[in-house]
């Protein structure tokens, strides 16, 4: 039987803890969305979440791409936010009872495959077991008795997830360029990703909505916190840690989702949820172990 190991340094641990703490702020973006934009436009959310954070990046840093990386900024950019974005919104809008997040919960399945296909790696059997069980877990959690499968959405849930998970599958092949830092990085693909949505959000909503002093502090919460600085952490832990370990922690995303609609929203969980909820974290520390390199 193989050896396991887990990063149990202090280092390691914050390296997973800072991480993690990026699709942890993503999963509060349901209830700032219901209860403080304006219905209607999840599209601008999404631009206003993505290109001034990556405005304001590129001006902090001062580094723009050279050579190959413009077209490596601009493929992870679309492929980390600006087609996410849209599938997400789509699948959303045609799958009632949650049904878009146990697809989106299935990246961490799809970069499994993607390990083996475009990193090389050897296959894990492991790697393949936990993300289903991540998979049912966060199912448990959010999908309703009047869940519903639309063929449409359903797609557009697979492609989303699909897209992140060949996002960071590209990311974790291809590193960051010397000398450039993780904000950097981070604000090629938020600026990239949100040039992208520009013309898909005027295209499908139209002119932006008005906004009052709730939706300011919503974008900015959406814009600063969940875009800037979360997507700064989110790239750092793709370069650093592996990338299977990295996937499974987007299920953290529809727990804290799910969390909040129970402590701000009065929506309840019973034991089913309990179960899922116990499920998921169980597959997302199993995935924070790596095999232990034969040999060693």
């Amino acid at each position: 039987m193989k050896n396991l190991v887990t990063s149990s340094s202090p280092a390691g641990l914050a390296d997973t803890a800072l991480t993690a703490s990026a699709p942890i702020v993503w999963g509060t973006t349901f209830v700032v969305t219901t209860e403080l934009l304006p219905p209607g436009h999840p599209l601008f959310a999404g631009l206003l979440r993505a290109l001034p954070a990556g405005l304001i990046a590129l001006a902090i840093t001062r580094t723009l791409p050279r050579g190959v990386w413009w077209p490596r900024a601009a493929a992870l950019g679309v492929l980390n936010i600006g087609a996410l974005f849209p599938l997400l919104f789509v699948a959303a809008e045609r799958l009632p009872g949650g049904v878009a997040a146990p697809l989106s919960a299935a990246q961490p399945l799809i970069v499994a495959v993607l390990a083996v296909a475009v990193l090389r790696q050897p296959p894990s059997a492991r790697s393949f077991v936990w993300g289903i069980a991540g998979v049912v877990g966060v199912g448990l959690v959010v999908v309703g008795p009047d869940a519903g499968f639309d063929a449409v959405g359903v797609l557009a849930g697979l492609g989303g997830a699909g897209s992140m998970a060949l996002g960071v599958t590209l990311t974790k092949r291809w590193g960051r360029p010397d000398g450039v830092g993780p904000t950097a990085f981070a604000g090629w693909q938020l600026a990239a990703g949100g040039l992208f949505l520009v013309p898909v959000t005027f295209l499908f909503e139209g002119a932006p909505p008005a906004v009052d002093a709730s939706a300011v502090l919503g974008y900015l919460w959406l814009g600063l916190v969940g875009g800037l600085l979360s997507y700064v952490l989110w790239v750092r832990g793709v370069t650093t840690l592996p990338v299977t370990s990295v996937a499974v922690l987007v299920l953290l995303s529809p727990i804290v989702a799910a969390l909040l609609g129970a402590l701000l929203l009065g929506q309840s969980l019973g034991p089913v949820q309990l179960v899922g909820f116990a499920l998921a974290l169980a597959a997302i520390a199993a995935g924070q172990i790596a095999p232990k390199p034969s040999g060693s």
